[in-house]
């Protein structure tokens, strides 16, 4: 019933949603001269660029792929993906800060600023997937029907996303040091996870606690083997980074209803 209750609040404010997201979207690109185009360039450059340096000039090549595609398609997908999740936590961590003004002078359910988020980020994620797609499609580097398992593996990535930057939205109120602190541990946590490097070069210890201690090894690695092997990614590897998604929501969730007053006043 609660479910269906907020998905029906949700819908009456559909307008709502839709007006923000464009409304930041064109903010984004109105004082620039080639407006919404930019956001096609930039990552159509990152691809040309990859593809250049990588497959052409330094020759590089996955172990297990001769294709002098694959090192290519294997960054933009590992980056790409790791755009996303980035994104989403660092708009998420500031989320209550950066619609102060809003919180105290309107009442709305705030449930719709997370979906605002979602939204927004899926757009520009959207954005650059299908120019990868394109560059995919004229390399002839396709994966066919395995394409179709992004979607999963996308919906595992966002519930990760949305529920750990909602906590750490929700502790950044509080402890102001949270947003500086996880600046860092991102940019490490970038290189823990088999983005620019493929796993197979880690010793075959350390690949079982990677994939099950960081969930986003596992989700990009589930990237990898859609576009890059072009198969099925590995589920029960993703087990793992489900539950803890579905664990990090519950606990955002309560974390916001128990302090929500609080976090007004904070503000």
């Amino acid at each position: 019933m609660i479910n269906m209750n907020r998905m029906t609040i949700i819908w009456q404010y559909r307008s709502f949603i839709l007006a923000s997201v464009r409304r930041e979207f064109q903010s984004k690109h109105q004082n620039s001269l080639l407006g919404a185009i930019w956001a096609i360039l930039s990552p159509l450059a990152m691809i040309i660029i990859y593809t250049v340096i990588f497959s052409q000039i330094m020759k590089a090549k996955l172990p297990e792929n001769d294709s002098m595609y694959a090192y290519s398609v294997y960054l933009c997908a590992g980056i790409i993906s790791w755009g996303l999740f980035t994104e989403i936590i660092t708009r998420s961590q500031t989320l209550f800060l950066d619609n102060a003004n809003i919180l105290k002078k309107l009442s709305f359910p705030r449930v719709i600023l997370p979906i605002i988020i979602i939204i927004n980020a899926c757009l520009n994620f959207l954005i650059i997937a299908f120019i990868f797609l394109f560059f995919l499609l004229v390399t002839q580097q396709l994966p066919g029907w395995p394409l179709f398992s992004v979607i999963p593996v996308l919906i595992i990535q966002l519930l990760f996303s949305i529920g750990l930057g909602m906590i750490l939205g929700v502790l950044n109120v509080f402890f102001r040091d949270i947003g500086q602190l996880f600046s860092i541990i991102i940019q490490f946590w970038f290189w823990l996870t088999p983005i620019v490097y493929p796993i197979s070069i880690l010793p075959e210890i350390v690949r079982p606690a990677l994939m099950i201690l960081n969930p986003m090894a596992a989700i990009i690695n589930a990237y990898h083997t859609i576009f890059v092997q072009k198969s099925q990614p590995d589920w029960i590897s993703l087990t793992s980074p489900l539950l803890i998604a579905i664990l990090l929501c519950i606990i955002a969730y309560y974390l916001y209803i128990k302090h929500a007053s609080e976090i007004v006043d904070e503000l």
